[in-house]
């Protein structure tokens, strides 16, 4: 029963899955129908396609040639319409060529575009037609317009060339040290007139045409120059126009002027403000400081010595050139700021250094040649031993390295000759300065005046050299580079351990100095006869140099420098001609001495003649040495107060107390009838004379 079951369900299985495969049969047949259906209508399509492209093909190519053909007609007719203006451009432009391009900066541009069409003429008739009349006409009017153009840059130029006035020079130089953050003054042209140089200066290099470049900057240049020139004329005018005298001079007039007293004019208050950190120092501030403390007056011994540092006349002038100088060294550096700043706005970059250079190449050369001027007159005075000189030297060389890194900063970006020039003012002033350093030193030893103070007083020679020292102070970094370069100082220096080698550098040359001074001062003092003048002549100088420098805390620190021990030399020195000065009194000595009392006396007895005669001779000679030695050195000659009393002081202690025991010993013996006549002078006396010893009054 089961098997009948199974075998049922196999067989209706069979017939569905046979109606099924009939069923996919038929589908399949229909659908290679609409296959073979799709197909034929795809070929007809293509068919037809074809057809139409062999007839549509030839259509589109004959379109493209008759565009192409269109093209080319208008091309042509455009090309010759552009020849045709060529032709007429000369005349539709004639007229406003021969007008120029106006004043007006709305007038420029339509000229400058008729130059433009004459430009484009003229290379065309180049490039096709060379030999062509048209050719040379649109040249012609061309160069004419350019021409136009050149002497309208140049027109305006000439109409804004005004130099800066003196007065608002040195307000600009004044500037930087009250107002860091103030700009230059204004540009010298009007927006518009500056608007217009520079369309017309692009226009010309695009035309690659350069002489407006040369004559802005000639232009510029004689406007810099011309500023110059009137500040050295007014200076000139602020001085009195005078050449001699103290007044000639802004900065010596305010070393002896009232400091209520109001400057003469405002322009002279404002270079004063601009030089007054320069070191000026006179002789006048030395003298009046050790008059009042040793009692020695500079102004009244002035003698023809070679190595006079006071200021003359002429030294007052060099300082009053040396002022006009820098103060026009100044002003053409803040000159030449303000020309490069008008001149990045009108002069496009890659041309501003050869402008540049020659707006300042002419003032530059004038400065130039004025150092170089100032350096030789220096080497004359100098070279004539008048080294007061070297006071103007020496801050002229350091203003100027100080000047320095500004200027080059100003033209860094310049093909100036500018380094070599400035460079070789600075070598002169360092050679003259070396030289004078040394000269002086050599003046020193060779030193001519031969007439020596007849009272044994401090030398001339003496004051003179602690007063050039003295003004070194004011210039020691800048004597230091100086120094530097010597090899005898260069030597000295690497054997001392300084952290300061410009301050070493001036002590080994002070150094230098006064040792050459103290062997001159020697040889000098063998003229005198008097053994004790010599003495006081030799103690008076050193006790000056010793006080001189210790009151000059600086000059010491430096001499200390190269030398520790000076001072206990000078000390020394000092003690040394003491007791040298001490012999004098030997010979009156002689006559009080006791080692020859006549032996009756010693021992209480009746004197002999013999031994009267012995003692009348002793106070006879004393009474003579005592009076001579009064006579003379009342004409001797101690200005420091100290030193005086401190020599009197030395004579008491070595003539009074012998002489007060020979006078004891010898007052109440009866060796004489006449006693007024051998004891003219008690203890006492001998002490007031003493005191009347290097009386300034005698």
């Amino acid at each position: 029963m089961d098997y009948k079951i199974e075998l049922f369900e196999v067989e209706n299985k069979l017939k569905k899955e046979q109606n099924n495969l009939s069923l996919l049969k038929e589908r399949l047949d229909k659908s290679n129908q609409i296959t073979n259906d799709i197909d034929s209508i795809l070929n007809t399509f293509e068919e037809r396609l074809s057809r139409l492209e062999d007839t549509i093909l030839p259509v589109y190519t004959e379109t493209e040639i008759l565009q192409k053909s269109q093209r080319n007609i208008d091309a042509t007719i455009q090309l010759l319409d552009n020849v045709i203006s060529f032709y007429d451009v000369s005349t539709n432009v004639e007229g406003i060529i021969e007008k120029g391009p106006g004043e007006g900066a709305s007038e420029l541009e339509p000229y400058l575009q008729s130059l433009n069409q004459l430009a484009a003429a003229q290379k065309y008739f180049e490039e096709h037609i060379p030999q062509s009349v048209e050719r040379e006409n649109v040249t012609t009017l061309f160069e004419k317009g350019s021409d136009k153009i050149n002497s309208e840059f140049k027109s305006i130029l000439d109409k804004y060339n005004t130099p800066m006035l003196p007065v608002v020079l040195l307000d600009l130089i004044n500037m930087d040290d009250n107002n860091k953050t103030q700009k230059f003054p204004p540009p010298q042209f009007p927006e518009e007139a500056k608007a217009k140089l520079i369309r017309m200066s692009n226009w010309l290099l695009d035309q690659h045409k350069y002489n407006h470049l040369t004559v802005y900057g000639m232009v510029r240049g004689y406007v810099l120059q011309r500023s110059l020139t009137m500040l050295k004329n007014h200076q000139k005018s602020v001085s009195g126009g005078s050449t001699h005298g103290v007044s000639s001079s802004p900065m010596m007039r305010s070393k002896f002027q009232n400091r209520h007293e109001p400057s003469r004019k405002p322009s002279t208050r404002r270079l004063q403000q601009v030089f007054q950190g320069k070191a000026n120092k006179m002789l006048l501030k030395a003298s009046q400081t050790f008059e009042h403390s040793t009692g020695f007056n500079f102004s009244g011994r002035r003698s023809s010595s070679h190595l006079d540092t006071s200021y003359n006349g002429e030294e007052v002038d060099n300082e009053q050139e040396m002022e006009n100088y820098l103060l026009c060294v100044i002003a053409l550096h803040k000159l030449m700021q303000v020309e490069k700043d008008l001149m990045k706005q009108i002069i496009p970059t890659t041309h501003q250094p050869s402008v540049f250079e020659l707006i300042v190449k002419d003032a530059m050369d004038t400065i130039v040649q004025d150092g170089e001027s100032f350096v030789q007159r220096a080497k004359k005075c100098i070279g004539k031993h008048e080294f007061g000189t070297v006071l103007v030297i020496f801050p002229l060389l350091k203003q100027l390295r100080s000047l320095k890194p500004d200027f080059e900063k100003t033209v860094n970006d310049c093909d100036l000759n500018f380094k070599p020039k400035f460079n070789s003012i600075l070598s002169m002033l360092h050679s003259t300065g070396s030289k004078s350093l040394d000269d002086f030193i050599e003046s020193l030893k060779s030193d001519s005046v031969t007439q020596l103070p007849s009272d044994g007083t401090v030398h001339e020679l003496t004051s003179n050299v602690i007063t050039f020292l003295e003004q070194l102070l004011d210039y020691i970094d800048t004597i230091g580079v100086v120094l530097a370069n010597e090899p005898g100082y260069a030597q000295q220096l690497v054997k001392m351990n300084v952290t300061d080698e410009n301050k070493a550098l001036l002590g080994l040359y002070i150094k230098k100095v006064l040792v050459q001074l103290n062997h001159t001062l020697i040889s000098k003092s063998e003229q005198y006869s008097d053994a004790a003048l010599k003495s006081i002549f030799r103690l008076n100088n050193n006790n000056y140099i010793l006080k001189s420098l210790q009151q000059r805390k600086e000059l010491l620190d430096l001499y200390k420098m190269a030398e520790a021990k000076c001072v206990e030399y000078y000390y020394n020195s000092i003690q040394d001609q003491k007791k040298a000065y001490l012999q004098s009194w030997n010979k009156l000595l002689h006559y009080i001495w006791d080692d020859n009392a006549p032996v009756n006396l010693l021992h209480g007895e009746r004197l002999r003649d013999r031994d009267r005669g012995i003692i009348k001779e002793k106070f006879a000679g004393f009474n003579r040495e005592i009076e001579e030695i009064s006579r003379v050195q009342r004409g001797y000659s101690i200005p420091d107060v100290q030193l005086r009393e401190s020599i009197k002081r030395d004579n008491k202690e070595l003539i009074i107390p012998k002489y007060n025991a020979f006078f004891n010993m010898y007052a109440n013996v009866q060796f004489t009838k006449n006693i007024d006549k051998y004891i003219k002078h008690k203890p006492d006396e001998v002490s007031n004379i003493i005191d009347r010893f290097f009386d300034v009054a005698a």
